[in-house]
């Protein structure tokens, strides 16, 4: 008899999916694409620390399989493990350092673990090996200004800001690098301009960061203003509000 094969998530239901691979592996434990099968399925269910144990057998299993290290580091940068998920990276581009997506996505997890420095090295490596990718600019950006190196970061966000013009991330970044070389003035009108314009957690954090902002130049009653985040949001959407 032929043994069952682990189902394409490709037009079946997630938890289909997940009946068909319990089968599976009580027949068969080590069957590594049956746990990569169930990780996608539980994935897609956002039922992540599952998905992650499913990931890791099918890594363990077969570490030499790309995809499934791919998927490991995937789970884990949604599950906010970002040092994991950046090591997952660092192992992928060491294998095929002209790969530009592992780096790129090494140097996004070091920079959400709080390990700017190494996102920088790693985001540096991606725009050296393809100066026109909008995401390498973008992580260098994003790097540096968590850094602090403001003579560095404003260049880079204005490239990034060029390579992709209107980008919502891209403006962030740039608003971000303005602030950091103390041109408050550009920063507070672009973060101004993105909270009118997004929606949303995306709205709120740039909200935060104008709100900041304005309290750190304005006077006595502006700081009043800032106070509430109600008051100052209002006064934001109605223009009312500057930084000189």
């Amino acid at each position: 008899m032929s043994e069952p094969r682990p189902p394409s998530s490709a037009g079946l239901d997630h938890r289909e999916v997940l009946r068909r691979t319990d089968a599976i592996l009580a027949e068969r434990p080590g069957d590594d694409a049956a746990h990569e099968a169930r990780a996608r399925a539980l994935l897609a269910l956002d039922r992540l620390q599952e998905a992650e144990m499913d990931a890791m057998d099918a890594v363990r299993l077969d570490p030499e399989e790309i995809r499934y290290r791919e998927l490991l580091a995937e789970i884990q940068s949604r599950r906010g493990e970002h040092a994991d998920a950046a090591a997952e990276y660092a192992r992928l581009s060491r294998r095929d350092p002209g790969q530009v997506a592992w780096t790129l996505g090494e140097a996004a997890e070091r920079i959400e673990a709080a390990d700017a420095e190494k996102g920088v090295e790693a985001a540096r490596r991606a725009v050296r090996l393809d100066p026109g990718s909008f995401d390498a600019q973008l992580a260098l950006a994003r790097g540096l200004v968590h850094l602090g190196d403001a003579a560095a970061a404003l260049p880079a966000a204005t490239r990034a800001s060029s390579l992709r013009p209107g980008d919502a991330t891209a403006r962030e970044a740039l608003a971000d690098a303005l602030w950091l070389a103390a041109r408050e003035p550009a920063a507070f009108d672009e973060f101004g301009a993105l909270a009118r314009e997004l929606s949303g957690t995306d709205r709120e954090r740039v909200l935060a960061k104008a709100r900041s902002l304005y309290r750190q130049q304005a006077g006595w009653l502006g700081r009043l203003v800032a106070s509430s985040r109600g008051s100052f949001a209002f006064a934001l959407r109605r223009g009312w509000l500057q930084v000189r």
